[in-house]
């Protein structure tokens, strides 16, 4: 097999997660080339991850022949490279947000309906303890859920998991919000673990989704994403049954309650010598995820995000969509609506938009 190639515009921080799929899997994914507008930067990018750069978008398409371009430019500027893109009829798979804003979003839409190739690379339902959690829900283990609790990710990503939960589609909620600023001692962060203690300022949004027959609730810390302190909870109900971080309980029978935990197998510890990965998640005797990138050794969100890349590569084969620019541009519009509500302390009503009908 061999392995699926693409180009990259932008060097920033999530680029690195895909070169380092492309170092990790080079039987799997080949980058052959990143654009990187800044001139005095790309020496440096390029020997550190001995890939070749370019200047500019045709440049990069002059010299190789990527199946597609991941989009992984500034968040304002991502759906301005998706329409260059689009005007050279390459596929593209866009980082998040696809657009900035409401008018953007629609712009995007008008290309779709053109004909454009577009996917959304939203990696959180893809991550391995999420994917199993969905699985569960979809298999109806719970039932009809009709409410989610999640704070796990900020914005569109907390949303998106949101609607798959509670299978919501396009519906539109009224959502209304809140800030709660609290003293936290300050962790690690990109750059690494703290040099000295300092208290900083955490903020933390809440914001309540209602869809009539179903709830949801968003819960987001900024702080979470690397703090020691501070973790992911999740909950999930059903009239079934319910699932709570990382443990399922659920109706057999209405006189027989069922619990289970779902258990991480990985390659590695106590000695075992077969490497250092994923093999996939447990629930009682059920695999409810095995890992698509098993032997390397990644973390969960390297593997989300090499997801993406196979959904991809599954799209341009069969048109069957991952995360279609529909899907991402209703949690983008909803986060947005978030910051409204957030903004004014007033409730929003969410309207049903173009792409609803995609």
């Amino acid at each position: 097999m061999s392995p699926i190639k693409f180009g990259i515009v932008g060097a920033g921080w999530r680029t690195e997660f895909y070169l380092r799929l492309a170092r990790a899997l080079p039987e799997r994914f080949e980058v052959t080339g990143v654009v990187v507008r800044n001139a005095a930067k790309a020496p440096a990018f390029q020997a550190r991850w001995d890939v070749k750069t370019f200047g500019a978008l045709d440049e990069l398409l002059k010299t190789s022949s990527p199946a597609f371009v991941v989009v992984s430019a500034k968040w304002t500027d991502n759906h301005a490279v998706v329409a260059d893109l689009w005007q050279r009829r390459v596929p593209a798979l866009c980082e998040t947000p696809p657009a900035p804003d409401v008018a953007g979003l629609v712009r995007l839409h008008a290309l779709m309906e053109q004909g454009a190739k577009v996917q959304v690379a939203e990696q959180y339902h893809l991550q391995p303890a999420h994917a199993a959690r969905l699985a569960l829900v979809r298999a109806g283990l719970l039932g009809t859920v009709s409410q989610a609790q999640v704070s796990v990710a900020h914005g569109f990503h907390g949303i998106s998991l949101i609607r798959r939960f509670l299978n919501a589609g396009f519906a539109a909620p009224t959502i209304e919000a809140r800030r709660f600023i609290s003293p936290l001692i300050a962790g690690p962060d990109r750059s690494g673990p703290p040099t000295a203690q300092r208290i900083a300022d955490s903020e933390q949004g809440f914001l309540r989704l209602d869809f009539g027959d179903k709830l949801g609730i968003f819960d987001f810390t900024g702080d979470q994403y690397f703090s020691w302190i501070r973790g992911q909870r999740l909950l999930v109900r059903g009239e079934r049954g319910e699932i709570v971080n990382h443990q399922v309980t659920y109706l057999k029978d209405f006189r027989t309650p069922i619990r289970l935990d779902l258990v991480r197998h990985e390659a590695g510890p106590d000695g075992n010598l077969e490497g250092k990965y994923l093999k996939g998640i447990q629930a009682g005797s059920e695999w409810v995820y095995t890992n698509p990138l098993a032997p390397a050794p990644l973390t969960d969100d390297e593997i989300a995000v090499g997801a993406c890349l196979l959904g991809m590569d599954e799209y341009l084969r069969t048109g069957k969509s991952f995360y279609s620019l529909p899907e991402a541009s209703q949690d983008a519009y909803l986060s947005l609506m978030g910051e409204r509500a957030m903004e004014t302390g007033q409730p929003v009503k969410a309207e049903r938009m173009c792409w609803a009908q995609a």
